[in-house]
């Protein structure tokens, strides 16, 4: 079973926007360092946005620099990825996952995380 519960998927058309929340069901997300990836039908998991826990400063990949945002909501542990400007290329599976270390370099690195969501359903098309 998770302990991280992605929400807020679905259908939208390109151009649109979606904001996908996480939220963990055992642990105070606030401690960990929380990233969000996604992955494309065919193509490897590919890391694009992370907060560390000991700064909260947000990075992003370069596919979704200036597009995404991630934020942070302590009072409801929760963490949250507003995603304006999709594109068809933005289409995939969104798994938020957490790592007990309060900042690393290679933030994209599948191995660092311990805890994974389930995963959600992106799709942009018209």
């Amino acid at each position: 079973q998770s302990q991280l519960v992605e929400s807020g998927g679905g259908l939208v058309q390109p151009g649109g926007s979606l904001r996908l929340s996480c939220s963990g069901s055992e642990f105070t997300l606030s401690y960990y360092s929380i990233a969000w990836f996604r992955q494309a039908p065919g193509k490897e998991r590919e890391g694009i946005s992370y907060s560390s826990s000991a700064d909260e400063i947000s990075r992003y990949g370069d596919s979704v620099k200036g597009r995404f945002t991630m934020s942070r909501d302590s009072a409801k542990n929760m963490v949250h990825l507003q995603m304006n400007g999709l594109k068809p290329e933005d289409t995939g599976v969104y798994y938020c996952a957490a790592d007990g270390t309060s900042y690393s370099r290679e933030w994209t690195r599948i191995e660092n995380y311990e805890f994974w969501g389930q995963g959600i359903q992106v799709t942009v098309s018209s």
